[in-house]
């Protein structure tokens, strides 16, 4: 990588916050995929094409379960190919993919191109931009993923945005189209050429901390962090539990977030005003963002998750007496701040759990969970809709995931190494 070497050498400042931009730039464009972006899509597409609500957010529930099967294959790549080579080719597939979806006519046509699109939303994306920022980071840790949560908060509210002004003054065909050649203008030229692997291939220590022979004046630098291997860890209760709560939390992140606007629509308000309370819930999220990689800095990170899965408990069902402009708004903010504890403090407990060796494997294996819990959430409130004609069973359901996840997650208690596994593990990077 030539150009991160040698910008590396002449910024003034950690390169490592370079290496966050990069990885926020994917961040930002992956809502090209996003649940609340196909939100603003599913009122169009219905009324043009006559599919019903189900339908629609199905292709979610696929992706996700496509996910689920690609997301040990993309850690494995991650740990063995590089976050940048990842990451490029995933810009350059959703850049295609989001495009297609203007010619999708047909449901088949329409779940695998935007299947495709929630693969790299879930899988690609995801696992790569929160590994190599994990590992630019350990004492910073939490504000650095803070700060690559809110860059997709960010999107989160400006691309259902720019969606529903393109459907509003063209059509969500168009729509489309802009959204994938966004993804590629943004979001291209930095994952390809600025993102360094580790701070150790371009000659730095994580933070930003100077050498072990020049920080005798005391200057706090990063504690010495775990190393575990893929095996060690995946004999731990600790990474299921937290593994298992983030999908539970996911079912109710889709379960509301991808039909909030139709439901909002039903409530009796207007296009205008379901589409802003989806940038409410993407500001919030931005501001949020910051506050958890604040909060799980200073406490266990099982207790920063049992607080986002209590909030999320509480905001859920709140959305069933949502029929004025206000309601809307101060419910959407709350379910808004809570996702971005869902999306900061997960990357933030793995890295300090388990160290960053094999940070992108580890992922892999866990972020399925995940996608399964965003494929069950999307269908689940469609099918209920279907069936009750409205929402209401739906999140009080969700209310009721997050509080039993809130109990489970206290339980993930962080592991810790006998002398043995620890020369175990640096036997086997010899």
């Amino acid at each position: 990588m030539p150009v991160a070497q040698r910008l590396s050498e002449k910024t003034p400042f950690y390169y490592g916050w370079i290496v966050l931009f990069s990885a926020g730039s994917s961040q930002f464009v992956r809502n090209a995929a996003a649940s609340l972006t196909l939100a603003v899509f599913i009122y169009p597409i219905s009324e043009e094409l006559g599919w019903s609500r189900t339908l629609i957010a199905g292709a979610a529930s696929v992706g996700g379960l496509a996910a689920s099967g690609a997301s040990p294959v993309v850690g494995w790549m991650v740990d063995k190919y590089g976050t940048r080579i990842v990451l490029t080719i995933s810009i350059l597939v959703l850049g295609l993919s989001t495009m297609s979806l203007a010619w999708a006519t047909a449901p088949i046509a329409f779940y695998l191109a935007y299947g495709i699109g929630r693969v790299i939303f879930n899988s690609s994306i995801q696992i790569a931009s929160s590994v190599v920022v994990s590992r630019w980071f350990i004492r910073k840790r939490g504000r650095a993923s803070g700060l690559l949560s809110m860059t997709h908060a960010i999107g989160m509210t400006l691309f259902p945005l720019i969606a529903s002004l393109v459907i509003l003054y063209r059509d969500y065909q168009t729509a489309w189209i802009v959204l994938g050649l966004t993804a590629w203008i943004i979001a291209l030229l930095p994952v390809s050429l600025l993102i360094a692997e580790t701070p150790e291939s371009v000659g730095l220590r994580p933070d930003g901390d100077p050498d072990h022979d020049e920080s005798e004046s005391g200057e706090s630098t990063a504690p010495e962090e775990p190393a575990w291997s893929v095996r060690q860890a995946v004999r731990t209760p600790a990474l299921w539990l937290i593994a298992g709560s983030v999908g539970m939390l996911f079912i109710i992140h889709s379960g509301v977030n991808i039909h909030l606007v139709a439901y909002l629509r039903d409530q009796g308000l207007s296009e205008a005003i379901a589409a802003s309370a989806i940038s409410v819930t993407a500001i919030l999220m931005a501001v949020g963002s910051v506050a958890w990689g604040w909060v799980v800095e200073r406490m266990p990170a099982r207790f920063a998750l049992a607080g986002v899965a209590l909030i999320m408990a509480v905001a859920s069902p709140a959305f069933i007496t949502a029929d004025t402009v206000a309601e809307a708004y101060i419910y959407a903010g709350l379910f808004g701040f809570a996702l971005s504890g869902l999306l900061v403090v997960p990357p933030v407990a793995y890295a300090d759990y388990y160290g960053r060796r094999s940070l992108g494997t580890i992922r892999g294996i866990t972020e399925p969970f995940m996608s399964l819990g965003q494929a069950v959430g999307a269908v689940t409130s469609g099918l209920i809709y279907d069936v009750t004609d409205s929402y209401t069973i739906a999140f009080w359901t969700f209310s009721a995931i997050g509080i039993v996840t809130a109990i489970a997650v206290i339980l993930a208690r962080q592991p810790t190494q006998t002398a043995t596994t620890v020369a175990v593990t640096r036997t086997q990077t010899k």
